[in-house]
Formats: C-alpha cells, structure tokens, sequence
C-alpha cells in the first residue's frame, strides 16, 4: 500500500521540481559580450582579485594612452574550476605586476574575459598561455 501511494507521490515532486532545475540551468548568462575573435594583451598592476562564485574577478590598473589610470574588470571561471587551472585564492594580490591577454568586451568598455596571465615570478596560467611572457622579461616587484 505505501509504495501505491509513495510512487506517483515522487513522480508529482519530479514534475514540480523539473521546472525549477530548468530555469536553474539555463540562468547562466550569455558570454556574447566579449569578442571572442579578438585578443589584447595588457600589462598592470593587480588592484583586487575576487575569488567568487559563480565567476572570479581580476581588477588591473593601467596607464591608457593619454597617462591616466585605467581599471579592467577581467572575468574568469569559478573557483572549482580556477583549481584545476593551477590558480588558488592567493596567487595574485594587489600590487602584483602581471600581464593579461582578454577577450576584450565588444562594447569598447574597460573589461574582457581572461585568456592567460603571466604572474610576477614567469610562470603563466590558462587558455594558450605556453609561450607566454612579458615582452622586456618578467616585471620586478
């Protein structure tokens, strides 16, 4: 008699809940904002480094062409998978010189989402990062 009743009593949850494990999947935003067919290298210093979910967060200072600072917010993949990349919470910090190369956002804004990064100490991390370096060697601190 319980598994009569407990059967289409699970069958009932799975369908209300299906909805709410759809719109959970799909709430993911978009990645059209960046130019996937560009990529721009940036040299700067490390203002924050947001280890976040669902995403990460570098912030870099920059002088732009006319000598004034620049911030760019770099976005990057969640933690989990940051570890798997080699990245950990500490391993940039604010002040850190680094090199970046984004796919920049496609409407011109200060911003992009993270390609590689050349640390302080020559080692690199990400997507086509192997032959990465600073062009005059790694930065002093």
């Amino acid at each position: 008699m319980r598994l009569k009743i407990l059967g289409p009593a699970g069958v009932v949850a799975a369908m209300l809940t299906a909805p709410i494990a759809t719109d959970l999947a799909f709430a993911h935003h978009s990645h059209a904002m960046f130019d996937f067919e560009r990529a721009v290298e940036l040299e700067g210093t490390v203002k924050e480094f947001k280890w976040t979910n669902p995403h990460s967060w570098l912030h870099i200072t920059m002088a732009d062409e006319q000598g004034e600072t620049v911030e760019f917010a770099i976005e990057m993949g969640s933690p989990a998978g940051l570890v798997h990349q080699g990245w950990r919470p500490t391993t940039v910090v604010p002040g850190d010189r680094v090199m970046v190369s984004i796919h920049p956002l496609r409407d011109g804004n200060n911003g992009g989402e993270l390609r590689y990064i050349v640390l302080p100490d020559g080692r690199s991390l990400g997507e086509g990062h192997e032959n990465a370096e600073f062009p005059d060697g790694i930065p002093r601190q």
